[in-house]
């Protein structure tokens, strides 16, 4: 993998994490989710006429991938809803390489090698460390042992529209376009619920959250279509494993704009996990 490709995957790896903090924040996460949504809609409903539209045979990887990202959303807010960002956010970002790289041989023809399965190896031992050195209660009414379910089964959402945009994009003659339809296809769904659930209280939350939402839009768009540029560039395991550096950004973020304490086990587990994407980078 070349080193702009490195850099550009670094950098979205930022927006990701920075889109989540955007989540986490404030009272509401699941109304916080669906205005992230819709501003990436929106955003992309802008840029949208400028550009060719997707060759025809990535619209079924497209389709495939808004019900995986729509669930994704709503189990980041339930998450986040739960628990500490510094708990959720590694786990949920940290499994999914391991499944990206155990599907991606017999799905997509990529074979890793064994230094890149050593990598998964490192992977594999962060999330263990971060999962079972978390079982308590940390706050009132935040059970760990519950957060940690949720944040597991997004991983399996996470891989899933991971593999399927990875096949989807490198079919589709053009990354930004495929980028640009497919959040426009997850933000219709997503915001037509949050506009029948909460129907008192999205004007005022737009009002009062409006800006953040569209950073966060901006930041979650810009994230995955880095990504997925990438993927055109690279092998999606590869790609995958190295954009969990946004683990890291995530839990500085949490600590320093969350104030959401980290402890020395959470701290280890996030760093086997970024020392097994920096590992399957060098391999």
């Amino acid at each position: 993998m070349s080193g702009f490709v490195v850099l550009i995957v670094l950098f979205g790896a930022l927006l990701h994490a920075s889109w989540n903090v955007i989540v986490k924040s404030g009272t509401d996460k699941y109304l916080n989710a669906v205005l992230v949504c819709g501003a990436a809609g929106l955003v992309a409903l802008v840029l949208i006429p400028f550009l060719p539209l997707p060759l025809a045979p990535s619209w079924p990887y497209m389709i495939i991938s808004t019900i995986f990202q729509v669930c994704y959303l709503f189990m980041v807010a339930a998450a986040y809803s739960n628990g500490d960002m510094s708990l959720a956010y590694p786990l949920m970002r940290g499994t999914p390489p391991l499944l990206v790289a155990m599907a991606a041989g017999p799905l997509i023809g990529e074979v890793l090698g064994a230094g890149q399965w050593l990598a998964i190896g490192f992977i594999s031992c962060g999330v263990l460390t971060m999962a079972f050195g978390s079982r308590r209660k940390t706050a009132a009414g935040q059970n760990t042992s519950r957060t940690v379910i949720i944040a597991l089964v997004n991983a399996l959402f996470i891989a899933g529209y991971t593999l399927v945009d990875g096949i989807g994009v490198r079919v589709s003659g053009n990354a930004i376009s495929y980028t640009l339809w497919a959040f426009l296809f997850n933000a219709i769904p997503v915001v037509s619920w949050g506009i029948w659930k909460y129907r008192g209280q999205l004007v005022g939350h737009i009002r009062q959250r409006g800006h953040l939402a569209m950073i966060g839009g901006a930041g979650t768009l810009g994230s995955y279509g880095l990504a997925l540029w990438a993927m055109t560039m690279a092998p999606v395991a590869m790609v995958a494993a190295l954009r969990e550096t946004s683990i890291l950004f995530g839990m500085i973020l949490s600590l320093f704009l969350l104030r959401e304490h980290i402890s020395l086990k959470r701290l280890a587990g996030a760093l086997l996990i970024v020392c097994g994407t920096v590992l399957m980078r060098l391999v």
